[in-house]
């Protein structure tokens, strides 16, 4: 394999020293290399018949889609779409999904989130948002479907959440793009004046499956990136990173990296929750925000190195780690000290109206381990002993909070951004696993032309880190949450359900119903046949007339597992899925007249070719 040295553009190439240097990845002997892959073979090998320990939910970026892996096989085993249209499942085209999505046909999906008890994973939703659309969605993890999607007003790229609270109270999106409230015009020259980067507090409603937004903080017009909510003594509190706090407007690269030092943005979500019972917030177009200049209290800023882009809450709850990517610095806070600086109100002045925590007097120490630029993000194992990230200099550092000591090293190819820690985002990381994620492959792979996919590397940190399998992502896998297994119970068929006014569970029960223009067909699908109306002479064909608005209710009644069908209107643009036991509904304008085959999309049985019939359109007199 080359070697590869990334090197930054603008003021990072300073950073870049020639003499860097990596691990040796020469050629070893026959002997040596076979000795090593049958050692990492066995560690990744799941034999057929059993499971994976751990389910690996990686953001797919721009494709708006969620991956799932399993670990540690790295095996790919399903796709979520959340935010972005998937003509192999239909989701988008049928009603459920189509309104969900509203007008939008595409996401950017980043930092994806399980909900918790107790600061640890319980395995019932994954949360995730959408910088393209600022959006945020929920996935019911029984059966790995989205079920919701809310617009979030007032922010422009919630690039990512404080993941949730300890007990899925809330979920925090910051802003990555500062904008003017509502959106609205407003020239760049009066950007400081008029433009905000408002944070959202986002609830959900298990018991209807609905998310919500609560209140939101208009903050300075700085740019928001990673966040983490406290655990134990600190779960009351959340912390995140900024950058930009120059409020540079243009040529950002250069612009927004003149100062020293960023900020942490400390808040405790519980007093702002207060505020806003107490009415001490203002009403913004429907929406209760909160501006920290003029409601005092529970937000605090805390000087870090320049552009961070990575803080993280230690399992105990007890420190933060911030990294700034333009220093080669992670340093460790404690959130006991902050609680008694922000009690002592010891200040080094404020922005914005909000009060700078003394450095000094919140920090425990800065790491600096030898040579290891871009430190970016950093996951925990069950010893408390952390892994950072390190973009430039392409490797992950194990290092001791407590001591700031390095442990141990591992190069990676090449760039890592994020990872992820088995569990490691709880107060129990289980210490076995950690996957780089990496942003750029090179020669990783069989070249596919000139765009490369990216890479997760599975690293074993149970002892001596080591990287024992490369999976290819394509597109990035931003970021990613890792969970065992048996945390998630899913459904095998949906249950009948008999308030379902659009459900049909018997044969003879199928009917066309026609009201005028209105056209509703309540069939079903089963191996290997539809029925749309029993009684007729023709039961799985559907007939209109041109004009007509028609909704297909179709439900799977093959309670059976992994039976699933599809239903296809050929040249109308129409595909949609339906799961064991599951009622599923398209609508839509029959405007064009003519014979069309109506099919089974999703292979059933060994008559799927012969699961097929007829959408029949009369033309207008």
């Amino acid at each position: 394999m080359k070697k590869w040295i990334p090197i930054a553009s603008g003021l990072l190439a300073g950073f870049v020293a020639a003499t860097i240097s990596f691990a040796d990845f020469s050629a070893k002997t026959n002997t040596e290399a076979a000795s090593s892959t049958k050692s990492d073979a066995e560690k990744v090998y799941v034999p057929f018949g059993q499971k994976d320990d751990y389910y690996l939910f990686a953001s797919g970026g721009h494709s708006g889609q969620m991956f799932i892996y399993g670990v540690p096989s790295m095996r790919k085993i399903r796709t979520i779409p959340v935010f972005s249209q998937d003509s192999a499942t239909g989701y988008g085209f049928d009603e459920h999904s189509k309104k969900m999505m509203g007008d939008y046909t595409w996401g950017d999906l980043h930092h994806p989130a399980f909900s918790e008890t107790k600061g640890d994973y319980d395995g019932k939703y994954m949360f995730a948002t959408d910088v393209g659309n600022s959006r945020a969605a929920v996935v019911d993890l029984k059966t790995f479907t989205t079920k919701d999607i809310i617009k979030v007003p007032n922010t422009a790229g919630p690039h990512c959440a404080a993941f949730v609270t300890e007990n899925t109270e809330y979920m925090f999106l910051p802003t990555r793009f500062a904008v003017p409230v509502g959106q609205k015009y407003e020239s760049l020259d009066n950007f400081s004046d008029q433009y905000r980067g408002v944070m959202s507090a986002v609830t959900f409603n298990e018991k209807n499956q609905k998310l919500g937004i609560a209140y939101q903080v208009a903050l300075p017009p700085w740019s928001y990136d990673l966040s983490d909510a406290g655990k134990k003594s600190s779960a009351d509190w959340a912390v995140m990173t900024t950058y930009n706090t120059e409020e540079a407007t243009t040529n950002l690269e250069i612009n927004a990296s003149q100062a020293d030092r960023d900020y942490i943005v400390l808040f405790n979500w519980k007093e702002l929750a207060k505020m806003v019972k107490e009415g001490k917030y203002e009403n913004v177009g429907g929406q209760k925000m909160i501006y920290p200049e003029k409601q005092k209290g529970g937000i605090y800023l805390i000087p870090v190195a320049k552009s961070p882009h990575g803080v993280d809450v230690t399992p105990d709850g007890k420190q933060f780690i911030a990294s700034g990517k333009l220093a080669p610095t992670m340093t460790v806070f404690s959130f006991e000290k902050a609680f008694e600086a922000v009690k002592n109100k010891d200040f080094a002045g404020e922005r914005n109206g909000i009060p700078i925590l003394n450095y000094k007097s919140v920090m425990e120490r800065e790491v600096n381990p030898e040579n290891a630029l871009g430190p970016l993000h950093t996951q925990f194992d069950d010893k408390g002993m952390a892994y950072t990230t390190m973009f430039i200099s392409s490797e992950v550092v194990k290092w001791n909070p407590k001591t700031g000591e390095t442990l141990d090293r591992v190069p990676v190819q090449y760039s890592p951004g994020h990872s992820v820690a088995a569990e490691g985002d709880t107060v129990a990381p289980d210490g076995k696993w950690l996957i780089a994620l990496n942003k750029i492959a090179k020669d990783s792979y069989l070249s596919v032309g000139p765009s490369h996919p990216e890479s997760m590397q599975l690293i074993d940190i149970s002892g001596k880190m080591k990287v024992i399998q490369s999976s290819p992502v394509d597109p990035e896998p931003h970021y990613a949450q890792m969970i065992k297994a048996d945390k998630i119970k899913t459904i095998n068929v949906y249950p009948k359900d008999p308030k379902n006014k659009e459900a049909v569970y018997k044969q003879s029960d199928t009917k066309i119903v026609r009201n005028g223009n209105k056209v509703d067909v309540y069939g079903i699908a089963m191996r290997s046949k539809f029925i749309f109306d029993a009684k007729a002479k023709r039961p799985d064909v559907i007939e209109v007339n041109e004009g007509d608005h028609v909704s297909i209710h179709l439900t799977n009644i093959d309670f059976d597992e992994d039976i699933t069908h599809g239903f296809a209107i050929n040249s109308y643009n129409l595909n949609m899925e339906v799961q064991p036991g599951q009622t599923n509904t398209m609508e839509f304008v029959a405007n064009k007249a003519g014979t069309y085959p109506l099919y089974c999309t999703n292979f059933c049985s060994a008559l799927h070719q012969e699961m097929n019939g007829y959408f029949l359109v009369k033309p207008k007199k």
